[in-house]
């Protein structure tokens, strides 16, 4: 899979969220607007990779990045500190990404509340703050 389709999966995840929204189905919403954030942040991991040719340094990388963990994923990334210092500027921003690093692929086993769904992908979806608005300066 390329950047180019994990960014359109990114944003077809984020889609899918925003029906199940609307048809009240919770725990499928929840998950799909975490799968959302996974899919940009490894095209994020693919731009790092192109820019810094790492994985001719870290034979290991790629396998590092067989990981649904948001948080090594922005670190694979390469964009702590600049995640860091987005939050430092932004408060709602910070808020949203307290809100997005609890998703984990487990839950896709799990049942989820109107309000967690709703939660979720108003974190991952704000224009203007969301988690996703950010990655996508860096996929």
């Amino acid at each position: 899979m390329n950047r180019t389709e994990l960014q359109q999966l990114s944003q077809n995840r984020l889609l899918d969220a925003a029906a199940l929204i609307a048809a009240s189905r919770w725990a499928g919403a929840y998950y799909l607007a975490g799968y959302a954030i996974e899919c940009a942040l490894k095209a994020a991991v693919l731009r790092y990779v192109d820019r810094t040719g790492i994985i001719f340094e870290d034979k290991k990388f790629a396998e590092k990045c067989w990981t649904h963990d948001l948080e090594v994923l922005v670190r694979m990334a390469d964009l702590e500190v600049t995640r860091g210092n987005a939050i430092s500027a932004n408060a709602q921003l910070g808020t949203n990404w307290l809100i997005a690093k609890d998703w984990n692929e487990l839950f896709r086993y799990r049942n989820s509340t109107q309000n967690q769904a709703h939660s979720l992908y108003n974190a991952v979806s704000d224009p203007t703050n969301g988690v996703l608005q950010w990655i996508k300066l860096y996929w």
